[in-house]
């Protein structure tokens, strides 16, 4: 893997556990169908606001557009049930707040990003548009869908760098303590010649800055489910 690469693996690891809390917010209920085989349900409640089985289904489905997920030690629909209610509290505390929209610009560059980074896409000819397509029909998805939740995904991000990024300040010491402990070992595994730190310092920056968000955007999360009411129902509970 090259420098180039593994930072942008550093990047997309970080920044995706944001995606989870950048979906649209949920959709109604289904109606119960007729003929009795398939019935939405509430699964949570969070300050109000539900959450049903057929979100968390599409939650699931997501985390294939997903390749760096974090979160060991849970069950993908237990992660995806936390993504779910991290991110509709980061949409409740959006409201209201103003920033400057998603060009198109800004969203085209981000899709390409995606078509490039996904693992299964090396395989899928996702860099033409007919292949794009393919793959998110396997997924469940389509472009325009998947385009949507990236706007708002970008919108979500912007809002939570406006939030915690300004009082962030990185050291120099910091800076040569990652490039000594994480990037030599992994030159020296490659066996590669590694850069002089001054040429790669202001990436290593960028990324020790997206780790400090990461750490008080979970602390945040953490006081918002304490203060507000989350409440998650269990198969056959009455949400009342």
């Amino acid at each position: 893997m090259t420098m180039r690469a593994t930072f942008r693996v550093f990047a997309v690891a970080l920044l995706l556990c944001f995606i989870c809390r950048s979906m649209p917010a949920q959709t109604p209920a289904k109606p119960a169908d007729p003929r009795g085989e398939s019935v939405d349900r509430i699964i949570a409640i969070v300050n109000g606001q539900i959450i049903l089985q057929s979100d968390l289904d599409e939650e699931v489905r997501f985390a294939k557009l997903q390749p760096y997920r974090l979160g060991a030690g849970k069950t993908l629909r237990e992660q995806a049930m936390s993504r779910l209610i991290d991110r509709t509290l980061i949409l409740q505390q959006q409201q209201g707040m103003g920033q400057a929209p998603i060009t198109d610009a800004e969203l085209d560059a981000a899709i390409t990003d995606l078509r490039k980074d996904l693992p299964a896409c090396a395989h899928a000819a996702c860099e033409t548009d007919e292949g794009w397509i393919k793959f998110l029909a396997g997924v469940g998805f389509t472009p325009e869908e998947v385009r949507e939740r990236w706007r708002i995904r970008l919108e979500v991000l912007r809002f939570i760098e406006q939030r915690f990024r300004a009082g962030i300040r990185i050291s120099d010491a910091q800076i040569e303590e990652f490039y000594k402990t994480t990037m030599l070992p992994q030159y020296a595994q490659q066996k590669v010649q590694p850069p002089p730190l001054e040429t790669i310092s202001a990436r290593i920056e960028q990324v020790l800055l997206e780790q400090q968000v990461s750490v008080l955007l979970d602390q945040w999360l953490k006081t918002l489910r304490e203060q507000g009411s989350v409440r998650i129902l269990k198969e056959g509970e009455d949400a009342q």
